[in-house]
């Protein structure tokens, strides 16, 4: 005849059921004893005695004062791949190539090999590339997230990557609506830098063009906003332009309409160097000098700054040391889980020939 599991056993699967299942993690604090005599109708000493187990077996560890704390690491648990996966919304173009170098420069130096996807800033694109990271057992992952400026519908496969225990780190940017931790130029500092650069010039009516559906474009917007508020400098909504991802292959088909919103401005801010360049395009096709008429400055000082047809002024955005930061600080989260992969790094513009001072008659 079968023996009734012993209450005290019935709480310690229980607790293991809810470690494993990812509803306590690594850190989390346990129901005091009232609560899980309240919870399971056990006395006190049925809890201890439970407690006392779980302890004993490295799942639990009791703090005087202050209660008692899941200890139980998933990940201390299951055999290490060495792979860390890397989902990009891009690849070979732009800044990525020199971010994701110099992530690989830092996984392979320390016997780690990467696992790279692309999504093209489709949503369809990183819920598969996030399934893919899920089914091959990786260490870690590491993501720059996609259309972060608008709701995600891929929400909850993120969730799954965090109840699993699997160290997750973004780059770039992070969901707005949520806390994982996050390695980026500070975004808002950097839109408030650009402006400031071109109020200090002497230029006073500013234009933009920034992208709507990543919240870095509406991040550089606040700083932007900041800046003029700062200034007193009122703000024309009719020159500030705003894009999608999808529009940006078009953006050089309407020159005419971009050209006539920021009329009347004498210097513009560019969500980053790809939009500037075209700008300047735009603006040289329409017999409108840059900067004699009109002053640039962008974002994230790329190739693309220097070898614009006028080499632009442009916020740093340190690529290189981006890539290594968030590289070492998965590969920190894995060991500890406790610790903080969140880095911001400050703006510092880079003086070109696309702005002209403005001197007072």
């Amino acid at each position: 005849m079968a023996h009734a599991v012993p209450k005290y056993m019935f709480l310690v699967n229980w607790v293991k059921d809810q470690i494993a299942q990812g509803e306590l993690k690594y850190g989390d604090k346990l129901y005091s004893e009232n609560e899980l005599c309240g919870i399971f109708g056990i006395s006190r000493q049925t809890v201890r005695q439970a407690v006392g187990i779980l302890e004993q077996e490295k799942y639990v560890e009791r703090h005087r004062g202050s209660g008692t704390f899941i200890v139980f690491n998933k990940n201390d648990h299951r055999v290490p791949t060495k792979k860390i996966g890397v989902i990009s919304t891009y690849i070979g173009e732009y800044i990525f190539t020199n971010i994701l170098k110099s992530i690989e420069g830092v996984l392979s130096g320390s016997g780690y090999t990467m696992q790279l996807t692309f999504t093209h800033n489709k949503i369809e694109n990183e819920r598969r590339a996030l399934q893919t990271m899920l089914d091959s057992d990786v260490d870690g992952i590491i993501v720059e997230p996609t259309k972060s400026g608008l709701p995600n519908p891929n929400i909850s496969l993120y969730h799954d990557i965090v109840h699993r225990g699997i160290p997750l780190v973004f780059f770039n940017a992070v969901y707005p609506e949520e806390s994982f931790p996050v390695v980026s130029l500070d975004d808002t500092a950097a839109g408030e830098l650009a402006a400031r650069y071109l109020l200090e010039a002497g230029h006073e009516r500013l234009g933009a063009l920034f992208q709507s559906d990543d919240i870095q474009g509406r991040l550089r917007y606040s700083g932007f906003l900041q800046a003029l508020t700062k200034a007193n400098i009122p703000v024309n909504g009719e020159n500030i332009i705003w894009f999608t991802t999808e529009d940006i292959a078009d953006l050089s088909l309407y020159p005419e309409r971009i050209v006539k919103r920021l009329s009347g401005c004498t210097g513009v801010v560019c969500y980053n160097d790809q939009i500037a360049t075209r700008l300047v395009r735009m603006l040289r096709q329409a017999d409108i000098l840059v900067p004699e008429q009109l002053s640039v400055v962008s974002i994230d000082n790329s190739d693309l700054a220097g070898m614009c047809e006028v080499p632009l002024t442009s916020i740093a955005n340190p690529v290189t040391l981006l890539g290594e930061t968030v590289a070492s600080n998965i590969l920190s989260l894995i060991q500890n889980p406790q610790f903080d992969a969140n880095k911001q790094f400050a703006p510092v513009i880079v003086e070109r020939a696309s702005v002209k001072r403005i001197t007072e008659n």
